[in-house]
């Protein structure tokens, strides 16, 4: 159980989207929020949450547990060369296509909202990004996990193929 308590303290949030809701009633107008975070270890194990409340706050710990609960699912880290990705992907969701390209140290993240926070979330530090289709953020978020969850190393796609490199 000690583990679970020192896996959450390393793991970092940050919020993509927050939007509010409203409904008419007799009274008058009734808001609620709804809150989108990422959640990640930066060492490749990343995932998003959903919370929705009647104020900020608490969507946005709903979201975190949310997203922790999520996390504590993923068995497989994300496969990194460095500070970037092995190779080209494309990530799709929907109609959300989002295309990740490795870059050089000292390039940064180059991504757009939603893209940039699972990135950053799984320890990715320079990357080329660009979206094509949907900007919805919870469809780019998708988009990006589905992306990084295609990475492969060299060594994998050898022992996949049975070859020796």
């Amino acid at each position: 159980m000690a583990k679970d308590r020192d896996d959450r303290e390393t793991l970092k949030d940050f919020v993509v989207k927050i939007r509010r809701c409203s409904t008419v009633v007799k009274g008058g107008r009734r808001f609620s929020f709804n809150a989108l975070v990422v959640v990640g270890d930066e060492r490749g194990r990343v995932t998003f949450g959903y919370g929705k409340a009647n104020e900020v706050p608490p969507a946005v710990e709903k979201a975190i547990k949310d997203g922790e609960q999520n996390i504590a699912r993923i068995k497989k880290r994300i496969s990194m060369r460095g500070e970037t990705i092995p190779h080209r992907v494309i990530g799709r969701y929907r109609s959300c296509r989002v295309i990740m390209v490795p870059a050089g140290p000292g390039t940064g993240v180059k991504a757009g909202p939603g893209v940039r926070e699972v990135l950053q979330a799984a320890g990715i530090h320079n990357i080329l990004t660009k979206v094509h289709g949907s900007t919805n953020p919870i469809n780019l978020v998708k988009a990006t996990l589905d992306g990084l969850t295609q990475l492969r190393t060299r060594e994998e796609v050898a022992q996949l193929r049975g070859v020796q490199l």
